[in-house]
């Protein structure tokens, strides 16, 4: 792959989704791939490592700790183009008068911005400000918002209030994101974020991750919920080796949103 030097988000972008397939990477073997030199990719990796998003290593970056995850509006600007086709696939699983319960997540914010555009009539239960905020501008959804403690990092609520209010309710799907996906099941940095996915999978019936492929095999602090809670996985890639086995024994519904294509398997 050749990036012009000047795109540096670009370059940025697949620094990230290098180390979500692998622990690290080095500054050589990122130079070869961008067509830049190695002091344009330590100048990124330079970047990155001040946003918090990678550590640099002697000779190139390693991928951030089990605890640690980036900010919302960092997260925001990585995979962009995977996000965007994740979530043109997950509004197909929507229909008319659906109520959705959908978590906070970069990934599930961009997928409430394409269902503002195309459903019509369902209700809407979310504890995260993006996906409330999109959805009210089209006017054709009814939204409730958890309450709950706000976190400037998430750009959501969470806490003992937020799970409460979710168990009034039953919903039809429930839409998550997570940090990784790994053979016991999607994992997150985030304790509270976990308790509120957990709580929309209880109460709804068809139970949706929307995750693109440098997730996979990600392991983080904490275990969300077992791989077979899920009904349904949404992600740019189909993935390999033993979660691609795993997954297959247990018969999640795994939908395939290629960057212009769509297909399911």
């Amino acid at each position: 792959m050749h990036l012009p030097e000047g795109k540096k988000a670009s370059r940025q972008r697949l620094i990230i989704a290098e180390l979500g397939l692998s622990p690290a990477v080095r500054t050589s073997d990122l130079a070869r791939r961008l067509g830049v030199s190695a002091e344009t990719v330590r100048r990124d990796i330079d970047e990155l490592t001040q946003r918090g998003l990678v550590s640099r290593t002697y000779g190139g970056a390693a991928g951030r700790q089990l605890g640690f995850q980036p900010e919302f509006q960092d997260r925001d600007t990585l995979a962009v183009r995977e996000r965007d086709a994740i979530a043109q696939v997950a509004v197909e699983l929507v229909k008319a008068g659906d109520v959705l319960m959908i978590d906070s997540g970069s990934t599930t914010a961009r997928f409430a911005q394409v269902l503002a555009q195309r459903a019509e009539g369902i209700t809407v239960i979310t504890n995260c400000f993006a996906v409330a905020h999109a959805l009210v501008q089209q006017g054709n959804s009814r939204v409730l918002f958890c309450p709950g403690d706000f976190s400037s990092r998430e750009r959501g609520v969470y806490g003992s209030e937020t799970c409460a209010y979710l168990k009034r309710f039953n919903a039809d799907i429930a839409f998550i994101g997570a940090s990784g996906l790994t053979m016991e099941g999607p994992t997150d940095v985030e304790t509270q974020a976990s308790w509120v996915k957990r709580t929309m999978l209880e109460r709804a019936e068809r139970r949706v991750l929307l995750a693109d492929a440098t997730k996979f095999n990600r392991r983080h602090l904490e275990l969300v919920c077992p791989l077979d809670t899920l009904t349904d996985i949404v992600s740019d890639r189909a993935p390999e080796g033993a979660l691609a086995t795993g997954l297959s024994a247990i018969k999640v519904a795994f939908h395939i949103a290629h960057l212009g294509a769509v297909s399911e398997v």
